[in-house]
């Protein structure tokens, strides 16, 4: 090791102890790159860090983070998810654990639709925590469900995270959406599938809905999920299904989303100034939050690559005596490590671009390793001691404490871990929706240019003249 590779690592461990200790992460990575790239670079490290944040500000994958998160707060406030539960409520009332699988499937389309942890966890523990309650649930299953269900808000899209991730690994977001959507669905699945066998076999974990709280005719039940399906359904057409189809940029379906998500809220008579007002607030406190987050990261990172410490460990964990599966088992299980004392943005913007070489260089698909990476983040939702999803429940309600939704959560883990042995082992999982986005949108792209006539050759030369 060199001496600026020792400073680079002096660095890394300085920039971990800081953030252990409490101080701002955004504020420490912006002071400790331009400190120690001083020491190292001299006067150019200022230059390298005004070109840094001006090349990321270009990226237009960026101007998709505001107005998803927008789309997310006002669908939040039109009481989209409401909508949601009671349309699934009304369907699935006579099916043992039927509040299981109406929590699970409201939050994957509350997901598509929002894309928050915070917001899908708190609202589902206000509707269906005293529902759960009331009915006899069993406490632990019902409070993992409902912290599992909220965290596929971070992976199923337009996740902003997702978002964020594609231009650190330098992949095209298109593809990144296309590869999310199969573990998502199938984690979405196995929840599913694990609450109604074990409802199954043993009653007591989850009656059906009490038929004095059902709706009296199929009529009504198909009237509400109508109301609460089908807008869900279009909204998402025209967002996600835009971005898959490759006839609009991400910022320009989200921005068709958030314009979306206010109709929707008009149409509910939801919608107010003032809300719409308080969105807008949330939307630029959060988006600042991450856009600064972005560029301290992205000069650190800038710093720590040129003082070569970047290419050291790469090398050094390419060079260990592991298997390709094993050193990818190894970046899976600290980015697992990470995500208990970290948030995803800080995972995805200052630790991600460390490894993500490393992947690259044993061969691994990147848009492949994005997904599983957004896999293990959301895993880390649901993994003590930080468990961010915990605490927002328990906030939601108050009869269950803590340790009960550890238990509760545990169990989900366990699905958690299978969902993502089954993405290493079968790479298809994530792979074949984006390949067959991609060949489709290259079959149509030849068709259209074999239906184009070919223009003459004297005409061109005419009009050129």
């Amino acid at each position: 090791m060199t001496g600026l590779e020792f400073l680079g690592a002096v660095m890394l461990v300085v920039m971990l102890f800081a953030i252990f200790i409490g101080l701002p992460i955004s504020f420490t990575l912006l002071f400790l790159a331009l400190i120690f790239g001083y020491m190292g670079l001299g006067s150019r490290v200022f230059d390298l860090a005004y070109l840094q944040t001006f090349g990321l500000m270009k990226q237009d994958e960026f101007v998709a983070v505001p107005l998803f998160i927008l789309m997310g707060y006002i669908c939040d406030q039109a009481g989209l998810m409401e909508r949601l539960f009671l349309a699934f409520r009304d369907l699935f009332a006579p099916v043992r654990g039927a509040l299981y699988v109406v929590v699970i499937l409201t939050a994957t389309l509350f997901g598509i639709a929002a894309g928050t942890v915070g917001a899908t966890v708190v609202l589902l523990g206000i509707m269906a925590g005293p529902m759960m309650i009331k009915m006899g649930y069993d406490a632990r299953m019902s409070a993992g469900s409902i912290a599992a269900g909220g965290t596929l808000g971070i992976l199923i899209p337009p996740s902003v995270m997702l978002v964020v991730m594609a231009p650190v690994l330098e992949i095209s977001i298109i593809d990144l959406y296309a590869a999310a959507f199969g573990p998502g669905f199938l984690l979405s699945g196995m929840y599913i599938a694990y609450t109604l066998i074990r409802c199954y076999f043993n009653p007591k974990l989850g009656p059906p809905v009490p038929p004095e709280e059902r709706q009296s005719s199929w009529g009504v039940v198909a009237w509400e999920c109508i109301v609460g399906l089908l807008p869900v359904t279009v909204l998402t057409v025209l967002t996600l299904g835009a971005i898959l189809a490759g006839l609009t940029t991400a910022a320009e379906a989200a921005a068709l989303g958030a314009i979306g998500a206010i109709v929707l809220a008009i149409a509910y008579r939801k919608f107010t100034l003032r809300g719409l007002f308080q969105a807008c607030n949330l939307t630029m406190a959060t988006t600042a939050m991450v856009l600064f987050l972005a560029v301290a990261s992205n000069v650190f990172g800038s710093v720590f690559a040129w003082l070569g410490t970047a290419s050291w460990i790469t090398k050094m964990l390419l060079a260990a005596p592991l298997p390709p599966w094993g050193t990818m088992t190894l970046l899976l299980g600290l980015i697992f490590l990470l995500g208990w004392p970290f948030e995803w943005p800080a995972i995805v913007l200052i630790f991600l671009p460390l490894l993500a070489p490393v992947a690259k260089g044993l061969g691994y698909d990147m848009v492949w390793f994005g997904c599983i990476v957004a896999v293990v983040l959301q895993t880390a939702f649901l993994s003590p001691p930080v468990a961010m999803s915990a605490y927002y429940l328990k906030q939601a309600v108050r009869e269950w404490n803590l340790k009960l939704i550890y238990r509760g959560m545990a169990d989900f883990m366990v699905i958690q871990v299978v969902c993502v042995a089954a993405v290493l082992a079968f790479p298809q999982i994530a792979t074949w929706l984006p390949d067959w986005n991609n060949r489709r949108i290259l079959e149509n792209r030849m068709k259209s240019s074999e239906a184009s006539p070919p223009v003459p050759v004297a005409a061109t030369s005419s009009a050129a003249r």
